[in-house]
């Protein structure tokens, strides 16, 4: 079996108050990730995820326009070590 993928995204744009975090869960839910989604204090959202090569690119993909009230303006992706998340889930904003 080969390891998971694990990746920070970071969306910026209008990506708050447009049910952003709820449609990341549901979609990264049915991707087969685990990770979390929040809101960061500047605006942005903020996406901790690890699945399979496949499931990580779906998402990365998926967030370039977000659910259809967000408008989405760049996406950082970062690669991670490793998350200890078993399922996926919304933290409350930092």
């Amino acid at each position: 079996m080969h390891a998971d993928r694990c990746v920070e995204i970071i969306v910026y744009g209008k990506v708050q108050g447009v049910y952003f975090r709820q449609s990341t869960l549901e979609k990264a839910t049915e991707l087969g990730l685990r990770g979390y989604v929040r809101n960061r204090g500047d605006g942005s959202v903020y996406i901790c995820a690890a699945g399979s090569e496949e499931a990580i690119q779906e998402i990365i993909a998926w967030c370039q326009t977000g659910p259809r009230a967000a408008r989405v303006d760049k996406v950082d992706i970062q690669a991670l070590e490793h998350i200890s998340e078993q399922g996926f889930s919304i933290l409350r904003d930092a």
